[in-house]
């Protein structure tokens, strides 16, 4: 068994001053557990928006229909962003040891992949990316009305200058958009670093088995690390339904645009989460083609031998037939050969699309409550069921 090294057995994407501060104060449990901090986060933010709008005087505005877009962002999708990274580390680790313990990664090329490890872990903490991050994030909060962005709580009503904003105001498109902008950028930013390491990891001279029974030569454990974006793509998903649903409430927004809006959520989900794993795509394509080839020309050689053993003139009885290993033989190269004609290119499976649309449409349902209320359903529901 080969021996990894010590950057190779502690791979992480998890790091930076917030992860360190969280760290020292006793919300980030085992090293990848960021669950509590972003709770505490979620939980800090929207609660003093919630004290300042009772102190204003204003909380019936807070928990309007319209605004609902700043609730699904500090008290779902902060949260689910952080449950994201606490799923995701684990499995980008195991992902790189089973690189290492399969022999994917030949040993020759053990020293790159270490390099191309340690200076991933040196990026991810680093303060300059999170610094750049939060400065992108403050620029956003600033020009939200010149770019006009859409969505009551996405950016400062045009017709409102600063004079006229409450403390709740002040505090919510001040502090709590600027720092959910901050976490995903923060992400975006993890999202290109995993995206680099994969990259370089398709640049090595990897051991690549088409015959291997994950039908991806043996990458099949990178649909694993992929599914754990699940909560990540919630998020999105979360933010985007309740944005919709505040600009339909409002009457800005028609029903019918949700559908455009779901398509397009769709298409970002698809390139952030699944085209990562089309980085190994020529590889995987070179490797079935000459696994192809290869098995084509062993199944023709044996079944020829096979068949002047069995089929020729000089054959043995029929009874020697029975019990043979040369009829497994067969069998075990018939279902090789099978194995390499249906090894993906891709390695992914229908499963990792399937979690990543039903995650992305999930939030979209409570969508239809505001064109087809449910007690008018209910309502006719009851009706057609006892013939009325």
């Amino acid at each position: 068994m080969q021996k990894n090294t010590f950057e190779l057995e502690n791979f992480s994407l998890l790091g930076g001053p917030l992860h360190r501060v969280g760290r020292r104060v006793g919300l980030v449990r085992g090293g990848a557990n960021t669950v509590a901090l972003g709770l505490a986060v979620a939980g800090f933010l929207w609660g003093i928006m919630v004290v300042l709008a009772f102190i204003e005087g204003i909380s019936h505005q807070l928990f309007s229909l319209t605004v609902i877009g700043g609730h699904a962002r500090l008290l779902a999708a902060i949260p689910l962003l952080f449950l994201c990274e606490s799923v995701f580390d684990p499995r980008t680790a195991a992902f790189v040891q089973t690189l290492v313990r399969s022999g994917v990664v030949p040993e020759s090329a053990l020293p790159v992949l270490e390099a191309e490890a340690s200076r991933i872990m040196r990026w991810k903490d680093a303060w300059l990316p999170e610094t750049i991050c939060l400065l992108a994030a403050v620029l956003f909060s600033l020009t939200g009305v010149q770019v006009h962005l859409s969505g009551a709580t996405s950016a400062l009503d045009a017709g409102h200058t600063l004079s006229d904003l409450t403390w709740t105001a002040w505090w919510y498109w001040g502090v709590c958009l600027t720092l959910f902008r901050f976490l995903m950028f923060r992400w975006l930013w993890r999202l290109g670093l995993w995206c680099f390491f994969l990259w370089r990891i398709s640049k090595l001279q990897l051991d690549l088995v088409p015959t291997h029974p994950d039908y991806a030569a043996g990458l099949g454990s990178l649909e694993v690390v992929q599914t754990q974006f699940v909560p990540l793509v919630l998020a999105l998903s979360v933010v985007q339904s309740a944005s919709l649903a505040g600009e339909i409430s409002s009457g800005s927004l028609a029903f019918e645009a949700i559908y455009p809006s779901m398509a397009f959520l769709l298409i970002v989900n698809a390139v952030l989460f699944l085209g990562p794993l089309f980085i190994f795509a020529p590889k995987l394509w070179a490797c079935r083609l000459k696994g192809l080839s290869d098995y084509t020309v062993l199944g023709s050689s044996y079944v020829r031998r096979f068949d002047r053993k069995w089929m020729g003139a000089t054959a043995p009885p029929e009874t020697e037939l029975l019990g043979t290993p040369d009829l497994q033989s067969l069998a075990d190269l018939g279902n090789s050969i099978e194995v390499v004609r249906n090894m993906r290119w891709v390695p992914m499976s229908l499963r990792l699309t399937r979690d990543i649309v039903i995650a992305a449409l999930l939030p979209m349902l409570p969508l239809l409550v505001l064109k087809f209320p449910v007690t008018e359903l209910a309502e006719k529901f009851f009706t057609r069921l006892v013939g009325l």
